[in-house]
C-alpha cells in the first residue's frame, strides 16, 4: 500500500475528530489564542493552540492590517506538537477501530485503513516515515506525536486542509523531521502574528480641522507621540517544545486620498514621509496661510450638502525575530481610515 492511500485513510480520521477546543483531541484548530496542555496519569499531552498577545485582535480574530504584497498570505496550515504517546494511542486506535467498523468499509480505504493501523501497531513503515511499536507508548513522555493544524482564518478549504501528513513522533528537544516542511516553526509564527496584528486607529490631525474652504490648502500632520511601532507576538509552548516570534511594524508614511478628483494634495502624490522625529507633516501654525504645506491637500469644489471621504492610510515597514534569534522582514503593511470633511464655497484664508 502507498503512501498516499495512507494519507487518504487518515484524511478520513481527520474528518472525523474532535473539533472540542477544551479538549486535547481537535487535530484541526489553530487559531485560538489559549493552548491546552500539561500531563496526568496517562501522559503528557497538549492541544497545541498558538498563544497571541501584544497589539492583536481580541477573540483570536484576525487584524487590520493588509499586506502590500497581495502574493503574500500567511501559513493555511501546519504541523505542530498534538499528543503523548499514550492519549495519542488512545484517540488513533479509537478512530482507526471506528472507521474500520463502519459499514460498507472496504476496498482501498479499507486496506489503507488496515496499513495505518500496522503503522503504529506494528512498526509498517517507508522511506521517510518509519513505523511504530504499539503506538511508541515505551516513550511517552519523551516526545510527542505532531499532526496537521487548520488556520481558521485561511478562507481557501483546499489550503487549509493541505497538511495530510500521518502523524509522526517528534523527540523532546528534536527538530522536527526536514521532509515536513509544513512544521511549525518561528518565522511561521511570525506570519500568524502578522495575520492577527491591530494597527492603532490613528486620526490624522487637519488645519482647517472639519471644515474647509475650497481652494484653500488644509494641513495634515500626525504627531510622533502617536504614531509609534506596534509589536505582536505568537507563542506555541507544549511539553517539550516552545518556540515564538514578535512581529514588528514602524510606521514610515501617510497617504492622503482625498475622496473626490477635484482636489489637490501636497506632495503631488499624496504620501507624506516619516520625519527624522518620528512625526510626519508639520503643524499648522498662524502665519502660514500663503505657505504650501509639506502634508496636505486642496479642494478645488465645494462637497455642497455633504462631504469628502478623506482617507488617511499610513503604510508600516514589518519586521520579525523570534527563538532562536532567527528573523527577518515581511511585506509592509497598511491600514488606512475615513475622515468626513466639508468644503464650503466661501473664500478665505487662514490666519
Amino acid at each position: 500500500m502507498g503512501a498516499a492511500a495512507l494519507v487518504l485513510a487518515f484524511s478520513a480520521l481527520i474528518l472525523t475528530a474532535s473539533n472540542a477546543s477544551a479538549e486535547p483531541v481537535d487535530f484541526g484548530k489553530g487559531g485560538g489564542k489559549t493552548e491546552t496542555g500539561g500531563s496526568n496519569k496517562d501522559g503528557i499531552y497538549a492541544a497545541a493552540r498558538i498563544q497571541y498577545s501584544g497589539s492583536v485582535a481580541k477573540g483570536g480574530d484576525t487584524g487590520n492590517v493588509t499586506s502590500s504584497d497581495i502574493n503574500w498570505t500567511p501559513p493555511p496550515c501546519w504541523y505542530a506538537p498534538y499528543l503523548g504517546a499514550k492519549d495519542f494511542k488512545k484517540e488513533m486506535s479509537k478512530h482507526i477501530e471506528g472507521q474500520l467498523n463502519t459499514p460498507g468499509m472496504g476496498g482501498t480505504a479499507g486496506s489503507a485503513l488496515g496499513e495505518t493501523k500496522r503503522h503504529y501497531e506494528d512498526g509498517y513503515g517507508w522511506s521517510g516515515s518509519p513505523g511504530y511499536k504499539d503506538y511508541n507508548v515505551e516513550n511517552d513522555g519523551k516526545g510527542m506525536f505532531w499532526a496537521g493544524v487548520e488556520n481558521p482564518d485561511e478562507p481557501d478549504p483546499l489550503k487549509r486542509s493541505s497538511c495530510t501528513d500521518l502523524p509522526f513522533w517528534v523527540e523532546n528537544g528534536e527538530a522536527p523531521p526536514p521532509e515536513h516542511e509544513e512544521a511549525i516553526k518561528p518565522e511561521m509564527l511570525a506570519a500568524l502574528a502578522y495575520q492577527h496584528m491591530e494597527l492603532p486607529d490613528t486620526k490624522v490631525t487637519l488645519a482647517p480641522e472639519a471644515n474647509t474652504k475650497v481652494n484653500l490648502p488644509t494641513w495634515a500632520w500626525l504627531d510622533k507621540a502617536v504614531f509609534d511601532e506596534v509589536e505582536a507576538t505568537a507563542a506555541l509552548n507544549v511539553p517539550g517544545f516552545n518556540i515564538q516570534a514578535t512581529t514588528t511594524a514602524r510606521p514610515v508614511s501617510l497617504k492622503l486620498e482625498p475622496g473626490t478628483k477635484d482636489a489637490e494634495t501636497y506632495p503631488a502624490s499624496g504620501e507624506c514621509v516619516i520625519n527624522a522625529d518620528k512625526s510626519i507633516g508639520e503643524p499648522y501654525a498662524k502665519g502660514k496661510a500663503d505657505q504650501t504645506p509639506p502634508c496636505g491637500l486642496k479642494y478645488l469644489r465645494s462637497s455642497g450638502d455633504g462631504t469628502y471621504k478623506l482617507q488617511a492610510t499610513i503604510t508600516w515597514e514589518i519586521d520579525w525575530t523570534g527563538t532562536g534569534g532567527a528573523g527577518g522582514d515581511l511585506p509592509n503593511g497598511t491600514f488606512g481610515n475615513e475622515q468626513a470633511v466639508t468644503v464650503q464655497e466661501v473664500q478665505a484664508v487662514n490666519r
